[in-house]
């Protein structure tokens, strides 16, 4: 019987709980996520204010980066625009409409940029 197919109610094991989600093995043997070279890649760039108390913010989109270059990638755009941002998910949010700034800082990276939305 596989590990997925199991119903555990309760166990004492304490690598049970270490389990992974994807694969459901210990330890995990889920292959690695790669980040695709830029010149591969499209950012789609949107501006966003919907449910954020009237505020703007500025949405990089569609990037399939590792954790590590996508933190390092916020990093470097929020310098560029002098402003702060998050990672939420997938997406990489930069405060306020700096649209054309993380276009243009995008596209030095070797990115291709697409504006998405009105």
């Amino acid at each position: 019987m596989s590990q997925q197919k199991r119903n555990v109610v309760y166990s004492t094991d304490s690598a049970f709980a270490k389990r992974c989600e994807r694969c459901g093995s210990y330890p995990c043997r889920c292959p690695k996520p790669k980040s695709l070279p830029p010149s591969e890649q499209t950012a789609h760039i949107r501006r966003e204010k919907k449910g954020r108390g009237g505020k703007t913010v500025t949405v990089v989109m569609n990037l399939q980066l590792t954790p590590e270059d996508r933190k390092a990638l916020a990093t470097s755009l929020k310098k560029s625009c002098g402003v702060g941002g998050a990672i939420k998910e997938e997406t990489i949010e930069i405060q306020g409409d700096h649209r054309e700034k993380v276009a243009a800082a995008l596209q030095t990276l070797g990115y291709k940029v697409k504006y998405v939305g009105g």
